[in-house]
């Protein structure tokens, strides 16, 4: 099927654009009327994540509001935990929790492998029902959390402030957290190669605490296990190639270890200047990024001086996808949000006046 807007994909190979490509991290989520009635409908969280019918319909909810160039596979990053057999659940106005917990060595090890065709089959069966679905009309985005990411988790039993016990064991053990790594990046790197099979056509790592990791800790158990997964991923599907992007929040101190790992895009927060971060990167790889989303909350007329600035950060020229530096926030309003995207497609034409397209 032909894709009738491949800005995004080509943005982030950095091939000439006639604009900047927008989409926002969480555009289907809690902040679209529409969402919260299907999220309700569905009963909880995880339920709504594993019926492919209802994940494919909030998938498509923001492309039906928005003119945006790029749709993201609805899921979330601890599935691989939960097919492992760690029982996932989200308390009622409460983070993810773990119906197991990793108390040992031995509770690492008889981890299992999953197979992304079995025990993640309702994220396959989604991925296949949005491209058809979306009929060639923007680019599928699929994801994955990070090993790092994704060990926090299971460790610490859910969300955390500290980090202590995944700490305490990454500098008394650390052989045991490198194991449960290895078996994330091997997990990672067959799920979502399963979901490039199945019809995705751009990836993206969260790497959502990295950043409170030392820079030798970092390279060591975060950075590392994301190349060995660049490296194991199939990077063309459809006849054209599939591009990876890596995002670690609080990040930006490893911008130019992060470019060398043959990824195609660094995902940046709003932390970082991205006049800078181009200067680093130079033509290694794009940028997406990299609005506050909490200028979302602020007058259109903030909002369009924030989207202005950012281009101007950036420059002339393709290789920037515009984003926010983090998901958006349940309470902004969905009317702030086309202020943004709006705002994006009419200023970054300027930006591409030289293209040869």
């Amino acid at each position: 099927m032909e894709l009738k807007n491949d800005r995004y994909l080509r943005a982030l190979l950095k091939q000439p654009v006639d604009r900047t490509p927008i989409w926002m991290m969480r555009q289907a989520g809690r902040y679209l009327p529409e969402y919260r009635e299907i999220r309700a409908k569905a009963g909880d969280f995880m339920t709504l994540c594993k019926n492919p019918e209802l994940a494919c319909e909030v998938t498509l909810q923001p492309l039906r509001r928005y003119p945006l160039d790029a749709a993201i596979l609805f899921s979330d990053i601890l599935t691989i935990p939960d097919a492992m057999g760690m029982g996932l659940y989200f308390g009622e106005g409460e983070g993810p929790k773990f119906t197991k917990q990793l108390n040992d060595f031995m509770d690492v090890v008889q981890l299992p492998i999953p197979d992304p065709e079995v025990e993640l089959k309702y994220v396959m069966d989604a991925v296949r029902t949005i491209r058809r679905e979306l009929n060639g009309d923007v680019p599928l985005i699929g994801f994955s959390g990070s090993p790092w990411t994704l060990a926090t988790y299971m460790l610490e039993g859910g969300s955390s402030k500290t980090f202590s016990k995944i700490k305490k064991l990454m500098y008394s053990e650390p052989e045991v957290v490198h194991i449960l790594l290895d078996k994330l990046a091997q997990s990672v790197i067959l799920y979502l190669n399963a979901q490039i099979a199945a019809g995705v056509q751009s990836v993206m790592i969260f790497d959502t605490w990295g950043g409170v990791l030392t820079p030798n800790a970092y390279r060591e158990y975060s950075l590392s296990y994301m190349q060995q997964i660049v490296e194991g991923l199939t990077r063309h599907a459809d006849g054209r190639p599939v591009p990876v992007t890596l995002f670690t929040k609080n990040g930006g101190l490893w911008l130019e270890d992060i470019a060398k790992t043959g990824c195609d895009a660094i995902g940046i927060d709003w932390t970082m200047d991205i006049r800078l971060a181009r200067a680093r990167v130079g033509d290694k790889v794009a940028l997406q990024g990299n609005m506050d989303p909490a200028i979302l909350l602020g007058s259109p007329e903030r909002i369009r001086l924030e989207v202005q600035a950012i281009l101007d950060g950036y420059g002339q020229g393709s290789g920037h996808v515009f984003n926010l530096g983090h998901g958006i926030t349940p309470d902004v309003d969905p009317e702030r949000a086309r202020v943004f995207i709006e705002a994006v497609q009419s200023f970054s034409r300027t930006y591409h006046i030289n293209t040869d397209l």
